[in-house]
């Protein structure tokens, strides 16, 4: 008798179970439904009767693509290129990678004179400042010198001699990518040599030139910054330069000196084929977006965006570094006084014709979401911002009214319909919800 109340009891609580999931399961169906829906509605826009669009959602929390549209067409990222940098740098070089600027010197010591040559070895660190100079010039003091007979040589050799990306526009004041600068500018070894100076020590006829550091020379100092200092500027604000020389940075594993772009683009297709897709159908040209020459999708950036989702070491590095709607960075005065205010954290994307946004946001039910949006042949870029706006509001779970509640009329067909309806039953909403890769 006990044993069969027993059974009993196990029977009942794996009915009440199975209630419970299914009731659970038919509540997200139905959440996902309401969320295609007003996608659908924000797509029925005349914004895409003269525009493209790539929008893709994945639900991260239960591991599903919620909506795709035109998620493998081939778009300019802009400044979302940053997201595919980044994570590639993080991937392959880890949280606690640092830039390093070196010292060294040459020759020998005599009295109080140094007879021989003193080189800085360039990184490619964009945050090398005036107090690093500083930093510099003392080591050499610490030689216990009041003069220097020979040369200030500028090794920048880290990185190939191009000076600006493929695929920039010549006319655009973009900067120049050489792998020893401070503030941007070209004047590094001049600095070097003022600071030098004022500490008093005496340049007998000292030459300032460009070369490379012999083999037997030795090491002075070292000036450092961490790849999460870079990396915080670079998405915040959009620092072209600064993604420039992560871009590099990623080339250097490779082990060529000097370093290439062609480097760079060859670990990023690696990750791209390691996470599944096929790095043939992108083209990587520059780490930074201001390339004409980069074709991504929206489907290649919410992969990279799950990738560092699931792998907390890139996840702790570049969560801190995107821009917070309505909070600070690119994103400041976005969203405000919305529910995605606060939630939402992405990575912007501007150029001429080019809107893109591309990050991660919590919805109402809890479920963190991975999102990428570029907009394509607009001339207007507020109305792509506008658009994208209004999509991370629905994603938080934000009610825009009627104009997320209209029917969604045939004009773009946006979503796999049957017949001539203009509203869609739960079926087709699955639909929408699994890759379809249409092209408008």
């Amino acid at each position: 008798m006990k044993k069969y109340c027993f059974l009993t009891l196990i029977f009942w609580l794996s009915v009440a179970s199975w209630a419970q999931n299914a009731n659970r399961s038919e509540t997200f169906e139905s959440a996902n439904d309401s969320l295609c829906m007003k996608l659908d509605s924000l797509l029925d826009n005349p914004l895409f009767e003269t525009s493209q669009v790539g929008l893709m959602v994945y639900d991260l929390t239960a591991d599903t693509a919620l909506y795709c549209y035109n998620y493998r067409q081939k778009l300019r990222p802009a400044s979302c290129m940053k997201l595919v940098t980044s994570i590639t740098a993080l991937d392959q070089l880890g949280p606690k990678y640092e830039y390093q600027t070196r010292l060294f010197y040459t020759g020998e010591v005599h009295g109080r004179t140094l007879v021989g040559n003193i080189y800085c070895v360039g990184g490619f660190d964009p945050m090398l400042t005036q107090d690093d100079v500083v930093t510099l010039a003392a080591s050499i003091r610490n030689l216990g010198v009041d003069s220097i007979r020979g040369q200030i040589v500028a090794d920048r050799s880290f990185k190939e001699s191009l000076d600006y990306g493929e695929g920039w526009c010549w006319d655009d004041d973009n900067p120049m990518l050489i792998a020893l600068t401070i503030g941007r500018k070209d004047n590094f070894t001049s600095t070097l040599a003022e600071e030098i100076s004022r500490l008093g020590i005496n340049l007998e006829g000292v030459q300032l030139m460009q070369g490379r550091k012999p083999d037997d020379a030795q090491l002075l100092e070292v000036c450092c910054h961490s790849i999460t200092q870079v990396l915080e500027r670079m998405m915040k604000v959009s620092d072209n330069f600064y993604a420039e020389s992560m871009f590099y940075q990623t080339a250097a594993s490779v082990g060529h000196h000097p370093a290439t772009a062609v480097d760079a683009r060859t670990v990023t297709r690696k990750l791209i084929n390691r996470l599944g897709l096929n790095a043939s159908n992108y083209r990587i040209a520059d780490g930074s977006g201001l390339s004409l020459y980069n074709y991504v999708t929206v489907e290649l950036l919410v992969t990279l965006l799950r990738h560092a989702w699931r792998t907390p070491s890139i996840s702790k590095a570049l969560m801190p570094s995107l821009p917070v709607a309505g909070v600070d960075g690119t994103l400041k005065s976005r969203m405000q006084k919305t529910l995605a205010q606060g939630n939402v954290r992405a990575k912007t994307g501007t150029l001429t014709g080019i809107s893109s946004l591309a990050g991660y946001c919590t919805a109402a039910n809890g479920h963190e979401l991975a999102f990428a949006i570029i907009n394509q042949g607009i001339l207007d870029k507020t109305s792509g911002k506008a658009f994208q706006d209004r999509v991370c509001r629905v994603l938080c779970g934000e009610d825009l009214g009627d104009s997320s509640q209209k029917s969604v009329v045939s004009r773009q067909k946006p979503v796999v319909k049957k017949g001539a309806k203009a509203t869609k039953s739960r079926q087709s909403a699955r639909n929408a919800r699994k890759p379809r890769g249409k092209r408008r």
